[in-house]
């Protein structure tokens, strides 16, 4: 696989050191400016500070890369018309030579090429509501590449009932991360069960190397709640959603576009409090990650 791994990463693969790959879709259409960069340094130091080396993933200039320097992650940032590149694009990207910021398929495709096996991430994505045949890659990505993959769960815009179960259905495991209940990204609880709750890293360590070692290909979905001071309530996120949906209806807002649309009316409309959940949580699970990584690298 063609793909340019940062010298860091490289060194930190080769020693058997811990790594976390961190996705950038977060950086190029999740996110607004500033707190687009401001957040993707904070997450590269937060997995610093906990012993394992950040590989920001992205496409730039057409190319694969993995592991980012300061600069690449302000061209990111910056770039005035990035790609939200998933599977499909990745070719596009190549022959177009564009930036873009990978989305939680594409990361996973890259970062476990590169030898990479813990990922973390804010939300996946998954069946969206009212259109049950409206499935994200993120999900097949899951069924078929095994790394441990930390979120706080599905984006609240989509079908958690229905993502649950194609989740089910492919064998791809969900463990809840010191909580019973599945994550619902802005909202700590969805009301539904995880597969098995672990409480430690260690615990969590050897939950999926117990997953692999049954010869299992499939990733080891991690949800970790969102912080309990950042967390919204339920009903202010129905609400916003519903408000939100309704309105890209009405615009004919379709495909690859829904998602950010999405979650910048939702921050819209909770006036920023949104905003403040996704960037907590988004450190969180790069802390829980880390230490995930720690824990695998330790053999």
């Amino acid at each position: 696989m063609n793909i340019q791994v940062s010298p860091e990463v490289q060194a930190a693969l080769r020693a058997g050191k811990p790594v976390v790959a961190l996705e950038s879709a977060v950086i190029t259409h999740g996110l607004p400016r500033p707190q687009n960069l401001e957040t993707a340094r904070h997450l590269e130091r937060v997995v610093r500070e906990h012993g394992a080396i950040p590989a920001t993933v992205a496409v730039l200039g057409g190319k694969p890369c993995v592991g980012l320097r300061d600069d690449e992650l302000v061209r990111l940032a910056e770039s005035p018309r990035p790609r939200k590149v998933s599977l499909r694009d990745l070719a596009a990207c190549a022959v177009g030579g564009e930036d873009g910021g990978t989305t939680v398929a594409a990361t996973m495709h890259l970062a476990h090429g590169a030898g990479i096996r813990v990922f973390a991430t804010g939300g996946i994505g998954g069946v969206h509501r009212g259109q049950p045949f409206d499935v994200s890659a993120d999900l097949p990505a899951l069924a078929r590449i095994p790394m441990a993959v930390v979120c706080s769960g599905a984006k609240s815009i989509l079908d958690l009932p229905l993502t649950l179960e194609w989740l089910e259905t492919y064998g791809v495991p969900v463990v809840g991360y010191q909580t019973d209940r599945f994550p619902a990204f802005y909202c700590r609880d969805s009301g539904l069960p995880v597969d098995i709750r672990v409480d430690t890293p260690e615990a969590l360590c050897a939950f999926a190397r117990a997953h692999w070692e049954a010869g299992l290909p499939t990733a080891v979905l991690v949800g970790v709640p969102v912080p309990d001071d950042a967390a919204l309530p339920d009903a202010l996120v129905e609400e916003a959603i519903a408000r939100a949906l309704a309105e890209a209806e009405r615009e004919g807002v379709r495909g690859k576009a829904i998602t950010p649309h999405l979650l910048a009316r939702v921050a819209q409309i909770t006036e920023g409090r949104s905003l403040g959940a996704n960037l907590a949580l988004l450190a969180r699970n790069a802390e829980v990650g880390a230490r995930l990584a720690v824990c695998l690298a330790r053999g």
